[in-house]
């Protein structure tokens, strides 16, 4: 959840790789350590919200000018990738609305 109306929903693998792909590069401690929590444990939800102001900044703008690319480059090819491509693109244009 970027913020109450802005929701971004995304199956569990999409959902968690996309927690990790923030937590990997946040330079708050604190928040990469929750958002390991969050893919752990299972949690299935993410309000940035949550995040100091920092954080939150920050993973609007990996999220606005990163996601996409590490998806590209990172998650396995095939038949599904256009489409897991164009969900992650869903989010970053949403990013994008924040800032």
């Amino acid at each position: 959840m970027l913020r109450p109306d802005l929701d971004w929903s995304a199956g569990g693998g999409l959902f968690y790789w996309t927690v990790d792909f923030l937590a990997d590069r946040l330079s708050d401690p604190e928040a990469a350590a929750y958002l390991r929590e969050i893919s752990r444990e299972n949690l299935g939800s993410l309000w940035l919200a949550e995040l100091p102001a920092d954080a939150r900044a920050q993973a609007v703008e990996l999220l606005r000018d990163q996601l996409v690319p590490a998806g590209d480059r990172e998650l396995p090819g095939g038949e599904g990738k256009a489409a897991v491509l164009d969900r992650l693109r869903e989010l970053a244009d949403m990013a994008r609305r924040l800032g």
